[in-house]
Order: structure tokens, then sequence, then C-alpha cells
């Protein structure tokens, strides 16, 4: 604790933003919880309905991603990031006129409206975060923003289910829009010099004449080029297929149900999601001497974890059961999360930090938005009787990139013991 104290002591531009992401995610978690509740409600308790509805959530980062990217390289980080809370701020409160069956569309439609201005956001936040800590602080800054999403999902979870089982739907999502409110005012009031990342960037302009290309073209190129950032990029993507927001929103919503739309039950598993990912890297940084080749190592502990949490699933007869399933899922989960954006930050220089980022993010959302898809399907295919088969072969296809993972890191580690020019400099 006394560490990350310092930590925000001692860097008070990204204590700003770190206290602006813990305001806007407690309101996350009031509409989130809200929201699968009301979709449940109105379509029936369809998982296809649910699967839509978390759909419309990753598509919008998934086909803007590399916009955002681009952007996040041109301009001023940190007006993006204001913006874009300020905006959402205004587009939250319209899931108000969703009020009814007919009107179902409506949270469809300002979801897309609300994800396409948070595409910008999480990249951002990873593309801006080096600028504003000190170097030997990198890992700790990354490892804050991971437990803090992890304490807000589960607080949050638990306050939004029980704030809207007392208050109701409305006074949770006009909670939510005020925290989008409150976290650009916080973005607005951050110091940032949006050329002090770009003065090595410069100085090598000036040397060789070549002039930063920032198309994502080139940003492809570059992850062709860079092993170590390619596998770094493909581990959010790898660990995103069998997404486990389908599954927990039916669990809560329709099996083991408590509360009037499962507000209460979705607000335990959703707790549990969020005490795993507090846990995970908190455990592993005792170990982690921030090292690169450390990092890939642990990060292999989280693919092991994340395999092992479908067995515990599968065979769960109870709400709290589940609970233990994805709690150790996210473990693994956040393990890898965190350490695969330190090795991001640590490997690519800033100029290409938010074309990375945004790479990095669109991956994930392709393969939540696939398993998003799948699990709707199925479920409403063969019903939740065969929930145990669908979960079972989920820890099948899980194997795969655990599998690739495995193979990958050997080959890095010989490539860079080989070749000292490609190896991450000295102390990374």
């Amino acid at each position: 604790m006394q560490r990350y104290l310092r930590l925000l002591r001692d860097n008070p531009e990204y204590a700003k933003l770190w206290f602006a992401q813990v305001i806007s995610l407690t309101g996350d978690w009031f509409n989130t919880i809200v929201l699968i509740g009301l979709v449940t409600q109105y379509s029936g308790n369809s998982a296809l309905a649910i699967s839509l509805f978390l759909t419309l959530r990753v598509l919008p980062p998934l086909v803007l991603g590399p916009f955002a990217g681009v952007l996040l390289d041109r301009f001023n980080r940190k007006h993006i990031l204001m913006w874009s809370n300020l905006l959402r701020a205004i587009i939250v409160p319209m899931y108000l006129f969703a009020n009814s069956p007919e009107t179902l569309w409506i949270l469809y439609a300002v979801t897309i409206a609300q994800f396409t201005l948070s595409t910008v956001f999480e990249p951002g936040q990873g593309a801006i975060l080096p600028a504003l800590v000190k170097p030997d602080d990198i890992v700790e800054g990354n490892t804050l923003f991971s437990v803090t999403w992890s304490v807000m999902l589960a607080l949050g979870a638990i306050l939004g289910g029980i704030f809207a089982y007392i208050f109701g739907a409305q006074a949770a999502i006009l909670a939510d829009a005020a925290t989008f409110a409150i976290a650009g005012l916080l973005m607005m009031s951050i110091q940032y010099d949006p050329e002090e990342g770009q003065k090595l960037a410069k100085a090598v302009e000036l040397e060789t004449g070549i002039v930063e290309d920032t198309s994502f073209k080139e940003g492809l190129r570059y992850v062709r080029d860079t092993p170590q950032i390619a596998a770094a990029l493909f581990v959010k993507f790898g660990q995103s297929f069998g997404n486990v927001d389908t599954l927990l929103s039916v669990f809560a919503t329709q099996i083991f149900v408590i509360g009037a739309n499962g507000e209460l039950s979705q607000a335990i598993l959703w707790s549990a999601l969020g005490f795993g990912a507090l846990i995970g890297p908190i455990l592993t940084n005792t170990v982690n001497d921030g090292t690169v080749l450390k990092m890939r190592r642990l990060i292999s502990i989280g693919f092991v974890m994340m395999a092992l949490s479908w067995l515990i699933m599968g065979f769960a007869n109870s709400l709290m059961l589940v609970g233990a399933a994805i709690f150790v899922r996210a473990m693994g989960g956040s393990i890898n999360w965190t350490y695969s954006n330190v090795i991001i930050q640590k490997s690519a220089p800033d100029a290409k930090l938010g074309r990375m980022f945004s790479i990095d993010t669109a991956g994930f959302y392709f393969a939540t938005l696939v398993s998003t898809i799948v699990y709707g399907g199925l479920i409403d295919w063969l019903g939740n009787d065969n929930l145990t088969w669908i979960i079972l072969g989920s820890f099948v296809v899980g194997l795969i990139p655990t599998a690739i993972w495995f193979r990958a890191v050997p080959k890095l580690e010989n490539m860079e013991s080989s070749d000292a020019s490609f190896a991450p400099a000295a102390g990374d």
C-alpha cells in the first residue's frame, strides 16, 4: 500500500488520471448491471439479446480502433481523453428513453454511441501513462490501474446492484453520467506536454532527416518487424477467445437469480471478477523484477489459471462455485493484462504507443466479439441445460492460445539472447 501511496504522491499528474479512472469506473458498473438487467427483462430472458448488447459494446472499438490510434499519435492525448468523458456524460442519459420491450432498440443505439466515444479511452490511457510517471514507476503505475479497475469492479458491482435495487435503474444511469462529467473535468486539469514524449523521435528526425510516419499502416509494419511487440499484442487477443461476460450474465439472470432482474446475483459475480483481478497482479508483483523476461513468464501463469477456471465453472452447481471460477479466471486475466501493457510501454517508442495500444485493444475486442456472439447463439440453441458442455468446450478452445504462448516465449528468449540489438534496453 505504501508503494502506491508514494506513486500517487510523487506523480501528481498521474494521480489526477488515476482519480478520474476511479470516478468513471464507479459509474460504469452502476450502468452495466442495470442495462444487462433491462435487456434481460425487455427481451424475455434471451441470451442472444444479452450477447447482442455485449457485442455492441465491443464493435465500435474494434471497427474504429485503427483511427483512434492514429489520433492519439497525432494530437494531444489529454484533450482526446477529456472530450471522450465529457461527451459520454451527455450520451448516457439517453438510456432513460428505453422503458419497454418496444424501445429495447434504444438501449442498443445508445450503447453504440457511448462505446464509439469510448474507443479512444483505453488505448489513450495506456499511451499517455508513461509521460505522467517517472520511468522507475511504470510497472507500479500499470499495476495500480489494473488494481483500481479490479477494486472498482468489485465495489462498483456491489454498490451498483444495491443502488439499482433501492433507487431504480434511472437513478443508476444518471449517476453514471455524472461520473463521466467529473472525470472529464479532472482530465482537463492534468498538466501534460504532448511534445515531451516525442523528443526522442524528433531528435532522430533531425539526425537522420527521416520524418516519423504516424499512419496506421506504418504501425502494422512496426508490429510485423518487432516480434516482442507482436507477442505482447497477442496476449489480450488470445485470452479473450472464451470471454466470460455472456456466461456470467446468464448464470446471474437466469440460473442463480437474486433480485428482480438478477441485480444482486450479478453484483456477486461481477465482484468475484473484480476481486480476482485485484489479487492477481498484486501477488505476482512480489516476484516481478520489472524485466520483460520475467513478465512474459508470469503471463504464462496467467494463461494456465484462465484454463483452470473453465474446469471449475463447468462443474459448478451453485452461484458461489461459479463465483470461484470467475475469481480464478480474473486473477489470470489481470496478470496478463497488466504485464502485456507494461511490455508494450517498455518496448515501443512513445510516438507509436497510441497505435500499439489501439491494435492491442482492437485484438481484444475482436476476440471478445466472436466469443460473445458464439456464446449467445449456442446458449439459445442448446439451452441452459447444456451449459456444462459449452463451458468445457471453452476449456478446449482456451488451450490453443495457451499453447501458442508457451511455444512463443522460448523462441523470443533465444532470439533476444542471440541478438543484443533485439533485446529490451538494460534495466527493462
